[in-house]
């Protein structure tokens, strides 16, 4: 079987998911994108991407059967839509857009088109959140009924005044940044039930006075800031499942902290990511733990699994790569990014009005 053909478009945290692709043995990589010819060239140099590209559309019109778009969230919709009109199966880095009504558009485009559209809720994808399933789909927990998650930096603004900050750009902080990853991952472990109403509020403390900036993004100084630089919120299920949540660029906490916690009928969990210092990844510790009772007694049982210092953003590609080859859909469809864009909507709204906000 002759190997399907994939392009990048962005080629920042696009380097993993060249590193994925390159890393399925029937997959090629063809073509890579980006509006920086500088970037361009080291990556395109660095992986042995002969044909670059800084105009999307070129790429597009080759011989390339799927394409990762890896842009600000700005330009999700719009590219994505492209990618999916001109025949080509797509997997977008999350969230899916700034808002429900672009995803329902992208959604929309995939299903006119009959090509796969993914999410790349690489979190799903890490090696305890697959064990962790595995429990949950078996039944370990019983009913889960409370979830706590979040993702809570200490000094993580990233790229101060660039696209990460600005509103229009990104369609908000750390909720829309950050909470995406870990709502999506607690939703899926718990089934994904159907969300029925959300209470949020949001904060602004740090980014505005410039402090609490972490090592990503690219900062521009002279740029904006007018975004959240923490969220907090509480979910409601139609079965009457209950999520809290909490994401923070910025916070006086004692360091970075990454965490799902599930609490069943007959069981519950832990899983975390701790970091030992801010922004540096090889120094984050995971752990997944258990927590049952066997004759009347608590019982934890801890889960010793190897590492993935990409924290699933490899094997996701490689899941994307296994679906348009095969034909069946994705474990992180465009639909599961759709409905978490109407509950981080709702979210904002509920933190501007102060008011609990139906999900429809």
């Amino acid at each position: 079987m002759a190997k399907i053909k994939a392009g990048v478009i962005g080629a920042g945290i696009g380097k993993y998911h060249i590193e994925g692709y390159m890393a399925h043995p029937d997959v090629e990589i063809v073509g890579l994108c980006d509006l920086n010819e500088e970037v361009l060239a080291q990556v395109g140099l660095l992986y042995g991407v002969e044909k670059l590209y800084t105009d999307y559309q070129e790429m597009l019109a080759s011989d390339i059967d799927c394409v990762s778009v890896c842009v600000p969230n700005k330009f999700h919709a719009p590219i994505v839509i492209d990618c999916l009109k001109a025949g080509k199966h797509v997997l977008c880095e999350k969230p899916l857009a700034r808002n429900a009504k672009e995803g329902q558009k992208m959604v929309d485009a995939a299903e006119a088109a009959g090509k796969t559209l993914m999410i790349q809720f690489n979190n799903r994808f890490r090696p305890e959140a697959q064990v962790l399933k595995g429990y949950a789909d078996a039944g370990t927990f019983g009913d889960i009924y409370f979830a706590r998650c979040g993702w809570i930096r200490r000094n993580g603004i990233p790229g101060w005044g660039g696209w990460f900050t600005q509103k229009e750009v990104a369609g908000g902080g750390p909720l829309i940044d950050l909470a995406v990853h870990m709502l999506d991952l607690t939703m899926w472990l718990m089934g994904n039930p159907a969300p029925v109403s959300c209470m949020a509020s949001t904060y602004s403390v740090f980014g505005p006075k410039m402090e609490a900036l972490g090592p990503w993004g690219t900062p521009k100084l002279d740029g904006a800031f007018d975004v959240e630089d923490m969220a907090v919120g509480m979910l409601k299920f139609e079965d009457g499942q209950t999520i809290m949540l909490e994401a923070s660029w910025a916070s006086r906490i004692k360091r970075e902290w990454v965490y799902s916690t599930l609490m069943g009928t007959e069981a519950g969990a832990s899983l975390e990511r701790v970091f030992a210092c801010d922004g540096i990844d090889d120094s984050a510790a995971d752990s997944l733990e258990i927590y049952t009772q066997e004759q009347g007694e608590a019982v934890d049982r801890v889960v010793k699994l190897a590492p993935d210092p990409a924290m699933g953003r490899h094997a996701a590609v490689m899941h994307f790569a296994d679906c348009v080859i095969s034909g069946e859909q994705p474990i992180s469809p465009g639909t599961d990014g759709l409905r978490l864009m109407k509950i981080i909507d709702g979210m904002y709204k509920s933190a501007e009005t102060g008011k609990a906000v139906n999900i429809k």
